[in-house]
């Protein structure tokens, strides 16, 4: 699993022009799932997500959760967080998960993310979404296995 969080105060996401999720203050993230992911991993990814402090406190240190501050999730659907571009110049795809466990783990991310987050958004799997945000900071982080090791 491979997540892209961006601290943002607003972004959205539409779909044929018809905006299918929008949130404010709160975190845009990029959700792409592997071939070998589980419902186990999705629980640990959306753990450490959700207490992840890249908020700041009143002294201006990155110290508050989403959870702190009341925060919002918008969650879309990526499966070309995948690209491998080793080889040409043409990225190959062959590590992304299949779509139909890829879906619904998605599926399985959102629903456990809104038994702990008030507000939770999300994009539609598999469309063509045009994804707008206001990124704070820049704040970006990238969460892959790294983190877990």
């Amino acid at each position: 699993m491979k997540l892209v969080i961006q601290r943002c105060q607003k972004a959205s996401v539409s779909v044929a022009g018809e905006t299918v999720g929008t949130i404010q203050n709160g975190l845009m993230v990029l959700i792409g799932v592997g071939k070998d992911d589980t419902e186990e991993i999705a629980d640990k990814y959306l753990k450490k997500l959700l207490q992840l402090r890249i908020f700041e406190d009143e002294n201006g240190k990155t110290n508050r959760s989403l959870k702190d501050v009341s925060g919002s999730l918008l969650l879309i659907s990526q499966f070309t967080l995948y690209a491998n571009c080793r080889h040409g110049n043409r990225p190959s795809f062959t590590d992304a998960g299949d779509p139909k466990n890829a879906e619904r783990l998605y599926k399985y991310l959102i629903a456990k993310a809104k038994e702990q987050v008030p507000i939770v958004e999300t994009g539609f799997f598999g469309a063509d979404m045009k994804v707008s945000l206001v990124n704070d900071g820049p704040f970006t982080i990238v969460l892959d296995d790294t983190a877990f090791a």
